[in-house]
């Protein structure tokens, strides 16, 4: 906002031409602010103005008392000094002829609705209306502007001293928004009669504006019309006025000394001054705010509203904050003379170029004419502006497109779609055959691309092969080779697997070979799925399938020896084994291969013993068990296949040794125990381990029923009531008869007895058996000596067959499944009490803690806590602030039982109630209570507690009153506004110092002064003591004083009809002038001054005849002798008589004075006082309407 103020107030029309145009470079510019009024009489207009047809009377409002004052208007002839009364509306144009106040316009009488209206020849920028008025300021009236020469007008701001009435419509508060149109009253009182003013700015300042060139701000202060119209008179009441009998209409009308519209011509930031419309210059078009712009940057139009001629590469934008925005110049490389501005080009270059060239010579084209025409381009060899830098293309029929067009930059001819070069005259590689019938232009080649050797020949389209490849495009491989164009190599041989294909030729696509039956494989050398090559050992026969001849037994594998398969057979001397060999496919020579050791390891322990060896092939099927195998397929080689867990064979079907349970999970593994089992091998399909003497379980890891202590098992101990026992413990289960105990060696819960003496468990009556739902005991005893039995009652059970309930414990004990509970008390009983709580019910009886209720769960009245946690305090309400229906002697007061909170009284606070509320004071008697409506702005709260003690408000410095809504000691003024301080003398003033309305400084007795420090009149003038002078001084100054206020009415007089009657240098006149001084000197004496001013001057007193004569002048005074002497003599010749009357009067007072000062005269007081009150009479004669 001040950033935009300040562009409103740049320049002062002083600077030079040059000055200006510096100004706009590198940034906005604004031409000066002036008064468009001045030079615009013509364009301004009223709507009433008086005298217009002839001389009109008006009157002037004021003199009530005397005759009223009435003038003429003749405004037929415009003013001159000679013609004062013409009041043409043009007279509120500022001049520099400096006629000040002494012209002004007014409006015809008692016309309510009258306009006043400036045409502008422009758009110009409004900053602010100024309206001086000569008559009251209108009680309505409003401003409107117009932005399109008078076709339409919005109303800007309303004035109205009650805008209630005058616009019910309009708000009246401040405005929320720059753009709101709202009422102001503060330009429409009463006050001032005369010179009051009305201010309207443009842009409230109370809002910051971020961009004065925003539309919105733009529009509130461009205008080209403004119009005031003023709605409603001020009128007085008439009741004065009739008495006259005249028209009251004579005095309501409406009169401007002046009107400023301050602005500048509106150059949206182009410009720094304007000039007018015919150049011509004079005394008044010098300070006349013209509305033709200079304007800068490139600008053009009378408000430099768009750019000039050939500057359109940049969009026209009004000159921002900090830019100006200048309009760039197009750049038509000396092709074109004009051009415009394109948006869209603007946006496509990313604000770079916006500017189109406009009808380009030279056989230019483009947005800048920067590009050759078609079928011409541009000469590397020449520069962009040549005029003869185009020059026709080039192209090849046969290969070009477009009948010949080539690019416009670089001659580049269009080819088509197989053709390349400059002109399009050859093929692209890999195409040949060029032909202007062609759409493509060339024809393909048909080499193949890996088995040829570069491209075809441009004109035949032969091909050139590779080694190994072969045909006319070289697309083949010669034999036993394949993969031209299916792989990533040009040929690559077969390589077919000698054992499983017929030959060695192959696909020439893929290079599979020719396989035999069974064999799979891009080589032919995998079999296929299910079958498998077998090892040389295929033929497999353990020793411990084959049939024994004699002396042949087996025994276990060890751990070492993994090649042994199921196991050893071990055969001795002399004896043999018998192998059946069923499963061999074909008959052939085979391989026989014995696998053995010898079992004294003297020799290598693995012996193979080789009788024949011959090169076989031979497929067979898998076979894979499919329980014990992972997956049906098996080992390419070999064909084993992929066994379960302890599964072997070479088709998984066995459990491996040492394993059981051939299953979908494989085998287990037999794990005997060997502290119990006789061997490590166990049953194939159950795995039962073979035992020990009584060792039970399939491991042999149990003892057998009736033992315990594995491996050492041993008889249980159970007294003969039971024959099992824990294995681990020997601790004895299943008891019977009741019995119970590791040994079944006591009775079970609910019996006594003794089993071990081979007493039997008998049930305890605690106060029926433990099934009967009745039994509250945890045991029970047999006393020996008297057979009696005592039950061990639970908690809160008591009696010797626990069926009663203990203190504190309630229950009735004759209903199923009842027992004895805690009495819900809370903790706030005496657990030793019988009576505490009802047995049966539970109800408490006997609260403490002061608690209450029928569990102990309140407290008691007067007292307030959580009784849940035996914690009642009591209430300690302060009586003075808690209702009186709630506190009874003797007692503590009644609060909430759970926060404490005290039931307070009106405007009481506090949980206790011993606090005023807030604007509360005085607990201790009658609550005082305000609405303190000057708290927030006179009062402050750091002593908050003293006022709800006293009610007195502490108060900011300058305020005062109990409720701080009064201006305070030695402070005046409004209180809702602003105190401020009287500067009155302590010493001398009374208590309060001054009038709290006025700021008068109140003194006391004695002393004087706009301070009062100084003595008055009457007292010594020792300050601040100002003792009282002789009684004789105040009747001597009383009188001075209205001896000086009749001679400044004397003065006055001479002063307006002097002139008139004698000059300033007659006898009269200086004869006046002389007694001046000495009346001033009598006013200004003391009672100290006067003393000795007696002492100098009463040798000087001889007689006291003048007094006398004194005295008969005044006795033959009287109203009609008076008046006759007036109009008799001159204005000078009686104010003269008068004068001389008044001094020759006080200086016989001021010898009497002296001598009664001086003891000379007791009764001179009473003399002067009697001579005094003659005196006033003649003073009020003085007052007559002449002397006004």
């Amino acid at each position: 906002m001040f950033r935009f103020l300040q562009l409103l107030h740049l320049g002062d029309g002083s600077n030079t031409v040059v000055d200006h145009e510096e100004q706009c470079i590198g940034s906005s510019c604004h031409p000066r602010v002036g008064d468009l009024m001045i030079g615009r009489a013509a364009q301004l207009s009223a709507s009433s103005t008086c005298g217009l047809k002839g001389p009109q009377n008006y009157c002037i409002i004021g003199y009530l008392e005397g005759q009223e004052k009435c003038f003429t208007c003749d405004s037929r002839l415009p003013y001159h000094r000679n013609n004062p009364n013409s009041h043409h509306i043009e007279n509120i144009i500022s001049t520099s002829d400096h006629t000040g106040r002494r012209k002004w316009w007014q409006s015809e009488n008692g016309v309510h609705q009258v306009s006043i209206q400036l045409d502008l020849e422009a758009m110009f920028q409004f900053s602010h209306l100024v309206l001086t008025f000569k008559s009251f300021r209108p009680a309505a009236m409003l401003v409107e502007q117009s932005k399109d020469f008078g076709q339409s007008w919005k109303v800007i701001r309303y004035f109205a001293e009650d805008c209630a009435v005058h616009f019910p419509s309009v708000p009246d508060e401040p405005a929320w928004n720059i753009d709101n149109v709202v009422c102001d009253s503060r330009y429409s009182s009463p006050e001032p009669s005369t010179g009051g003013e009305v201010v309207l700015k443009a842009l409230d300042p109370v809002f910051e504006i971020e961009n004065p060139n925003a539309p919105e701000i733009q529009n509130l202060i461009t205008l080209t019309n403004i119009r005031v119209n003023f709605t409603r008179l001020f009128t007085l009441g008439d009741t004065l006025l009739a008495r006259r009998r005249r028209n009251p209409h004579v005095k309501y009308y409406y009169s401007l000394y002046n009107m400023v519209v301050q602005g500048r011509c509106f150059c949206n930031g182009h410009a720094s001054r304007c000039v007018p419309e015919d150049r011509g210059l004079d005394k008044e078009t010098e300070r006349k705010v013209h509305g033709r712009c200079v304007c800068q940057h490139n600008t053009a139009g009378k408000n430099c509203e768009r750019c000039q001629e050939f500057y359109n590469d940049s969009p026209w934008k009004p000159g921002g904050q900090y830019t100006s925005n200048t309009c760039k110049r197009c750049n038509c490389h000396g092709h074109s003379d004009s051009c415009h501005f394109d948006a869209d080009r603007y946006a496509a270059t990313s604000g770079v170029s916006g500017g189109v060239c406009d009808d380009c010579r030279h056989n230019k084209t483009g947005p800048q004419c920067e590009l050759c025409r078609p079928f011409l381009y541009q000469n590397p060899q020449r520069a962009m502006d040549d005029p003869h830098a185009c020059i026709p293309c080039d192209c090849d029929p046969a290969g070009s497109l477009g009948d010949g067009l080539c690019d416009a930059s670089s001659g580049q001819c269009f080819c088509k779609e197989h053709v390349e070069g400059q002109r399009c005259d050859r093929c692209k590689q890999g195409f040949f055959n060029l032909r202007q019938d062609s759409p493509t232009g060339c024809q393909e080649c048909e080499c193949h691309s890996l088995g040829s050797v570069g491209s075809c020949d441009q004109w035949t389209g032969s091909c050139e092969c590779m080694p190994l490849a072969s045909g006319p495009h070289c697309d083949r491989c010669v034999v036993s080779f394949w993969g031209l164009g299916n792989s990533v190599f040009s040929c690559s041989p077969c390589e077919c697997d000698i054992g499983g294909a017929h030959n060695h030729t192959c696909f020439p696509e893929d290079g599979q070979c020719h396989c035999l039956p069974n064999i799979v494989g891009q080589h032919c050398s995998d079999p296929a799925h299910g079958y498998f090559l077998p090892s040389l050992n295929y033929f497999l026969y353990e020793a411990e399938h084959a049939t024994p001849m004699t002396g042949g037994n087996s025994i276990p594998p060890r751990a070492s020896s993994s090649w042994t398969g199921l196991g050893f057979v071990r055969v001795v001397d002399g004896a043999g084994l018998v192998f059946t060999v069923e499963n061999l496919p074909a008959s052939m020579e085979y391989q026989l291969v014995i696998h053995y050791e010898p079992e004294e390891m003297k020799c290598d322990p693995h012996k193979y013993i080789c009788l024949l060896c011959y090169l076989f092939v031979w497929l067979s099927a898998c076979r894979c068990n499919v329980i014990g195998s992972l997956r049906p397929a098996c080992s390419k080689l070999g064909g084993f296949c992929e066994c379960k867990p302890n599964v072997i064979g070479r088709c998984c079907d066995t459990c491996a040794p040492l394993t059981f349970g051939f299953g979908p999970e494989g085998c287990t593994r037999c794990e005997c125990d060997p502290r119990g089992s006789v061997s490590e091998m166990c049953d194939q399909v159950r795995g039962q381990c073979a035992c020990r003497s009584q060792i039970k379980g399939r491991r042999c890891d149990q003892c057998q029923s009736g033992l315990w202590g594995f491996p050492l098992c041993r008889l249980c101990d159970c007294n003969g009531l039971s024959e099992v026992c824990e294995e681990l413990t020997g601790e004895c289960v299943n008891c019977r008869e009741h019995a119970a105990g590791p040994s079944c060696n006591r009775c079970e819960v609910g019996y006594y007895g003794n089993p071990v003496s081979g007493q039997s468990c008998q049930p305890c009556m605690c106060p029926d058996s433990l099934s009967s739902g009745r039994f509250f005991a945890t045991s029970c005893q047999q006393d020996l000596k008297s057979s009696s039995v005592m039950c061990f009652c639970w908690e809160g059970h008591t009696g010797a067959h626990c069926d009663q309930c203990s203190p504190g414990f309630y229950g009735n004990l004759t209903l199923p499944g009842a027992h004895c509970q805690p009495c819900p008390c809370n903790n706030n009983i005496d657990p030793d009490d019988r009576d505490a709580c009802d047995s049966l019910t539970g109800k408490c009886l006997h609260c403490l803690h002061n608690t209450r209720g029928p569990q102990c769960q309140h407290c008691i009245l007067g007292y307030y806590g959580n009784a849940l946690q035996s914690d009642c305090k009591e209430c300690s309400c302060d009586r003075r602030g808690t209702e009186v229906g709630h506190c009874h002697q003797g007692r503590p007061c009644f609060c909430d039982p759970t926060t404490g909170q005290c039931p307070c009284r009106t405007r009481v606070a506090g949980v206790l109630c011993d606090e005023c509320e807030d604007g509360s004071w005085d607990l201790s008697g009658t609550l005082y209570f305000y609405l303190y409506s000057h708290l927030s702005f006179t009062s402050f709260f750091m002593n908050w507690p003293h006022f709800q003690v006293t009610g007195q408000c502490p108060c900011h410095p300058g305020f005062g009153g109990r409720q701080c809504d009064k201006c305070g000691d030695s402070y005046f003024g409004n209180p809702d506004l602003q105190c401020l301080s009287c500067d009155c003398n302590l010493e001398g003033s009374e208590h309060p110092p001054c009038n709290p309305e006025t700021g008068e400084c109140l003194c006391r007795a004695g002393v004087a002064g706009i301070s009062c420090d100084e003595c008055a009149p009457g007292y010594e003038s020792e300050f601040p003591s100002c003792k009282k002078c002789h009684p004789c001084t105040s009747l001597w100054i009383q009188n001075v004083t209205n001896a000086q206020k009749a001679a400044q009415r004397m003065k006055t007089f001479i002063s307006h009809h002097g002139n008139n009657q004698h000059p300033p240098g007659s006898h009269y006149w200086q004869q006046m002038l002389a007694m001046y001084p000495k009346l001033d000197a009598l006013a200004n004496l003391t009672c100290l001054s006067l003393s000795k001013e007696i002492k100098l001057k009463l040798s000087m007193c001889r007689n006291r005849g003048n007094l006398a004569a004194l005295e008969q002048k005044v006795k033959e005074l009287s109203e009609i002798k008076l008046n006759q002497k007036v109009r008799k003599h001159s204005p000078h010749q009686y104010l003269s008589f008068i004068l001389f009357f008044i001094f020759r009067f006080y200086s016989v007072l001021k010898m009497e004075a002296m001598e009664q000062l001086l003891g000379l005269k007791p009764d001179i007081c009473h003399f002067v006082h009697l001579k005094l009150s003659r005196f006033q009479f003649v003073c009020l004669l003085l007052s007559l309407p002449y002397c006004e």
